[in-house]
């Protein structure tokens, strides 16, 4: 515990600051975590990242994060989905070329490795780079953070019942409920402080689905690191693992918060 709150403490004087810079030095930064995230994954494939695979799936990432895409590709040049086609297209061909050394199954997984990691921190460029972007975060964090510490000591106090046993055994129902609430709880102050351009009980109600899709996003990373057969998803942060298993969640709230339109 002593490990985890010193590195928490030390990544957010990293962190924050950036965060509230903002610009070009944010989306570098998130780049750079972005960029982790995909070679942790890859890792548990063994993919290396100097790979032809690899390479072409950071490529495909680096597109995916650009804020402003139609300036790098004006009307009538390639578009994002042309070059994406594009490598879709070579990594089939790819796994050809070497004689199925590369499957495609390996293929298939770079994709969507590079999807999944690729979205999550492209809505993370997006709501910074937007209006009200500091404390749209801000609010997105605050909630990811309430529910892991209500789901946390909730779960150790009342937790009897597994949420999903096969995927998280710690995880109970209790604690899920009780990280809702807490999402709740801190919604609503967070709104009371900062208002939001909507009513208390649409906060509400967002803030409880956004702890569950929360919750979820934890779930899938779970799923990924049972599945591959390691613990964490890498070593860069002690106490808490790597990159995604301290940005799972967000992958996923933060794009869900944008398809509902409420950042």
């Amino acid at each position: 515990m002593k490990q985890r709150i010193i590195t928490a403490i030390l990544a957010l004087i990293v962190f924050l600051p950036i965060v509230i810079i903002g610009d070009l030095p944010f989306t570098l930064f998130i780049y750079l975590i972005a960029t982790i995230g995909l070679m942790e994954l890859l890792r548990m494939r063994h993919i290396p990242l100097v790979s032809i695979p690899g390479l072409i799936g950071m490529i495909g990432l680096w597109l995916i994060l650009l804020p402003d895409q139609s300036a790098i590709f004006p009307i009538g040049f390639l578009s994002i989905t042309d070059i994406y086609t594009v490598i879709i297209l070579f990594l089939l061909a790819y796994t050809v070329l070497v004689r199925n050394k590369f499957t495609f199954d390996e293929a298939g997984f770079v994709l969507l490795t590079t999807l999944y990691v690729g979205i999550g921190f492209y809505f993370l460029v997006e709501t910074r780079l937007g209006t009200q972007g500091f404390s749209n975060i801000l609010f997105a964090f605050f909630i990811i953070w309430a529910t892991d510490t209500g789901a946390y000591f909730v779960g150790r106090a009342l937790g009897k019942r597994k949420l999903w046993p096969d995927i998280s055994p710690n995880k109970t129902v209790e604690g899920a409920i009780g990280g809702i609430l807490a999402a709740v709880i801190v919604a609503v102050i967070f709104h009371l402080i900062q208002p939001f351009p909507h009513s208390l009980v649409i906060v509400i109600i967002v803030s409880i689905f956004a702890s569950i899709v929360g919750q979820v996003g934890d779930l899938v990373e779970s799923a990924f690191k049972r599945n591959y057969g390691v613990k964490d998803s890498g070593k860069l942060l002690p106490g808490h693992g790597g990159i995604l298993d301290r940005f799972d969640s967000l992958l996923f709230v933060l794009p869900f918060l944008h398809l509902i339109q409420f950042i």
